[in-house]
């Protein structure tokens, strides 16, 4: 039977089953090889909450959703073209995101009795057999058995043949979509490289995969998706924790400032660390310390020192860190904290995405503490947002809060290199060494921007105190004076507020300059507002976006955008933070759409939430 080529737009695919069978490794291959042929792709890694739940679980399941196209996307999709099932419990939990007639590529022994009664389906009840799949393409794969016959020469023992399952099915996905196997090869070879019989068996198992779409007459159509027409220039994948580590190195590079990170591991922030880590020929030190607060002080120690200090964590982490934080604001030396937010209160949902930490980021200190805080859109948008906190946090002598999430920094996207000529210069000054017979040295005296200055300790003329007691203004010295207290209180809020006159004016992402609805966001939910806001737009509907990064200050012309429109929608992945805070600065009437799932918010769920306000 003949196999035709059919010629696609977009597709959206999801790689799933248990935590052991390397979804992640088999959707983050996928990802490379299409960001290498040019298609532009999102991302959305779905781990599951426990480092070793029960296999074969529905807790269990680990999915790798990608989609990809020959247009401009900019979300994951909000359902599924293909289904890559390696067991029950992975069909059972992705099935209902599958599109109606969608493709099901199922592996048979995933289905046996023993995963069917871990997936809690009924006994006697298989759903590659009792027709419940009627109105979707089935395809029915023994990836197991296929993958040990591949493999029969090797010596390896069965547990370690199947290992390799997950490369039998990513070869079988790139026959499907008309691509090579060279990315992964090379992946392959300098990952296993000194490991012979298992880079063997590896190799071995792609390449089944590839050949069985050849050979198999059930499959009687392959798929191209063309390159899509991006602006011209040099791409990667990248995600969204890799873009910010880049982000912090070149902040370092342009400012000149030794880079050190302290950071206790956490989930989703660790990728940051261990990134960093790997870039020591930049001068960078990070350093993995005991707990959450013994990594912001000794990132705080770096900055007094004259260091760009960092430190990494997600919401837990933020709470314990809070009294090092406002030692920080106290002291006004540069500092960025990175908070990749996850679901919550305490421990939450470690590996599910929410925008739940900004309040927290605002007000989660005790007395008056206030600090700028940036927040990244999408993966690559990491790399821009966070070399923006190190600019602000160098020039204005304030520590700054960094906010990514879960879906941003494991989620990928194409990025074009940036040119370094491209980047805002990061200009840094540190005070100057002072004579014997120069007047004292005031650490407190502060410039135009109210930022004091930055004095080295060990310079010649520049002792001076620090600590988290009230200081005098100008001298620096410990005030418990009232008056004194309630200026410095006054003045560390005005120089935060002044930021505003340092940071673009807020624009809007598409739309009229007026109209009946302005969707606002942040963070994460950039992709599903612009989405759905475009497709209403050729609807003829008077809709536009605005996305913040800067969400203190705001733009200073923020509440003059917000009053050209009759209603204002907050789109949010939480309970309703972003709204509070608007309502209360503005005094408007905004509506709140929140999802508290662990999930993003889709981009239909807008169109029709929209709509209905329309």
């Amino acid at each position: 039977m003949s196999v035709s080529t059919k010629i696609l737009e977009e597709v959206v695919i999801k790689f799933a089953g248990d935590s052991g069978d390397g979804m992640q490794l088999t959707g983050s291959q996928f990802t490379n090889n299409t960001a290498l042929i040019g298609n532009d792709l999102s991302t959305f890694p779905d781990f599951p909450a426990e480092i070793r739940a029960p296999q074969g679980t529905v807790p269990g399941v680990s999915g790798y959703q990608l989609h990809f196209s020959s247009k401009r996307i900019f979300t994951p999709g909000d359902n599924c073209d293909v289904l890559v099932a390696m067991n029950a419990a992975a069909l059972k939990v992705n099935l209902k995101s599958l599109k109606q007639g969608g493709i099901i590529i199922a592996n048979i022994e995933g289905f046996d009795s023993k995963n069917l009664r871990l997936a809690n389906y009924p006994e006697g009840v298989n759903p590659l057999e009792d027709g419940s799949l009627n109105g979707y393409e089935l395809y029915k794969v023994d990836v197991t058995k296929m993958t040990r016959e591949a493999l029969k020469e090797i010596q390896m023992g069965v547990k370690e043949k199947d290992r390799a399952k997950n490369m039998f099915v990513l070869g079988f996905v790139y026959w499907l979509y008309n691509r090579d196997l060279n990315s992964t090869i090379a992946f392959l070879n300098d990952k296993f490289g000194k490991k012979k019989d298992i880079l063997d068996s590896n190799l071995k198992a792609l390449q089944a995969g590839y050949n069985y779409g050849d050979t198999v007459e059930a499959f009687t159509a392959r798929y191209i998706v063309e390159k899509a027409k991006l602006p011209a220039g040099s791409y990667r994948s990248i995600t969204g924790n890799v873009a910010c580590t880049y982000g912090l190195i070149a902040a370092a590079q342009k400012s000149g400032l030794p880079l050190f990170l302290g950071s206790y591991p956490i989930t989703p922030a660790s990728d940051i660390l261990h990134e960093l880590a790997r870039y020591k020929n930049f001068g960078i030190r990070t350093f993995q310390a005991e707990d959450e607060i013994a990594a912001i002080t000794s990132a705080i120690g770096a900055s007094y020192g004259g260091s760009l200090g960092v430190t990494t964590t997600s919401g837990p982490g933020m709470a314990l860190k809070a009294e090092a934080m406002g030692l920080a604001v106290m002291l006004e030396i540069p500092l960025i904290i990175i908070n990749i937010q996850r679901g919550g209160p305490s421990t939450g949902l470690p590996t599910k995405t929410e925008q739940s930490d900004l309040l927290q980021a605002y007000y989660g200190r005790n007395g008056e503490c206030p600090m700028p805080i940036i927040s990244a859109s999408m993966p690559s948008d990491c790399f821009d947002a966070v070399y923006e906190a190190a600019r602000i946090s160098v020039q204005h002598m304030t520590p700054v809060i960094f906010l990514s999430d879960g879906y941003i920094a494991n989620g990928a996207e194409p990025w074009r290199y940036p040119q370094e000529a491209d980047l805002a210069p990061i200009e840094v000054s540190f005070q100057a060494a002072r004579a014997e017979t120069d007047p004292k040295f005031m650490p407190y005296k502060r410039d135009e921007k109210l930022a004091r200055p930055w004095a080295i300790p060990g310079t010649a003329g520049l002792e001076h105190r620090i600590g988290g007691l009230e200081k005098e203004d100008i001298t620096g010295n410990i005030s418990y004076e009232a008056e004194n207290h309630e200026h410095m209180v006054k003045t560390r809020q005005a120089k935060v507020d002044m930021i505003a006159n340092y940071i673009p004016l807020q624009t809007l992402d598409s739309g009229p300059d007026s109209g009946d609805i302005l969707v606002l966001g942040w963070g994460s939910t950039y992709g599903a507002i612009k989405s759905a806001v475009l497709d209403l737009q050729a609807q003829g509907k008077s809709v536009a976006h605005a996305h913040l990064r800067y969400l203190r200050p705001f733009p200073r012309n923020l509440g003059e955008m917000l009053a050209k429109y009759k209603k204002v929608l907050i789109p949010e992945i939480n309970n309703g933070q972003l709204v509070k805070i608007i309502r209360d600065q503005f005094m408007i009437d905004a509506i709140p759409y929140n999802k508290i799932k662990g999930v993003p918010i889709t981009r239909t769920e807008l169109v029709n939430v929209i709509s209905e306000l329309l």
